[in-house]
């Protein structure tokens, strides 16, 4: 096990993450984060956070649950139910979906789809902390703390404070 990131190295990664959302988006009028449940979602409030104290601007934040729209769910006879209540519409806004890592992309498609289901945003973009390549699905996130190349064998593992009581990222 090796640790890749410590707490100050991922607060500098979702410091500059926050100002390059702001840059892209020309502000953060009509901006939306959506963290992915499980460590995407401390992310985002972290995320929000910062940008807040940049632009003194509360960006509306929220957890998007992809259980059902996974597509390696096995009880296919589960209907998919929309499990994201949001206390905002996402018509029409800039969607920034954040999660921990990027592998295939098929956590990331799921979100994305789950988010359709909930109204159709002007865009969508996608942040992740890691971005550990070997994608199935042609995705790319549009802001990414560090890239990490790995072989497949490999497991990348993010500690959150919220989560796991400590801030690092480890490779196994």
């Amino acid at each position: 096990m090796k640790v890749l990131m410590d707490e100050k190295a991922i607060g500098r990664a979702l410091t500059r993450i926050a100002h390059e959302i702001i840059e892209k988006n020309k502000g953060v009028e009509d901006v939306v984060i959506l963290g992915i449940k499980t460590r995407g979602v401390p992310l985002a409030n972290r995320i929000v956070k910062r940008i807040k104290s940049f632009e003194g601007v509360d960006v509306p934040v929220g957890t998007v649950d992809i259980t059902f729209y996974r597509d390696d769910l096995q009880k296919k006879s589960l209907s998919p139910t929309i499990n994201n209540p949001l206390d905002f519409d996402v018509a029409g806004k800039t969607i920034v979906l954040v999660d921990d890592v990027i592998y295939t992309g098929r956590t990331c498609r799921a979100a994305i789809d789950a988010v359709m289901d909930a109204g159709r945003p002007q865009k969508v973009q996608f942040a992740s902390l890691i971005d550990r390549g070997h994608r199935e699905l042609p995705l790319i996130p549009d802001y990414v703390g560090k890239n990490l190349p790995t072989s497949k064998n490999e497991v990348v593992h993010v500690k959150l404070q919220e989560v796991d009581g400590e801030d690092t990222v480890q490779i196994i």
